[in-house]
């Protein structure tokens, strides 16, 4: 080969190895792609969690509107209300009735 065979073919490698590394580190070059796309499959997966989210809620709200037995539950628990013919009854125990039963507390 000739110098200026040799020298073009240099310029040549420098070029593609230039253009391999514009291709990799550049703003729109594999590794952008690489993070965007981690990034698109972290969206697609908040996205199904938040659809599923949405349906729990559609039919929780649907029920609350048409079912009374749901409501009458969901206020038992949440707001610790009674029916109306319901009688509260606390059964405590003085502390005498605790020694009694062999639990000293002291």
């Amino acid at each position: 080969m000739t110098i200026k065979q040799n020298v073009i073919l240099s310029l040549i490698i420098i070029s593609l190895f230039c253009l391999g590394m514009v291709i990799i580190f550049s703003d729109h070059g594999l590794v952008d792609y690489s993070r965007l796309k981690k990034e698109v499959n972290g969206l697609i997966e908040k996205n199904a969690s938040l659809t599923q989210e949405n349906l729990f809620l559609s039919r929780e709200i649907d029920r609350l509107k048409n079912d009374p037995k749901y409501v009458e539950n969901v206020v038992r628990k949440e707001l610790g209300m009674i029916g109306e013919k319901e009688i509260i009854i606390n059964l405590k125990r003085n502390p005498a009735q605790k020694n009694q039963d062999g639990n000293n507390d002291k």
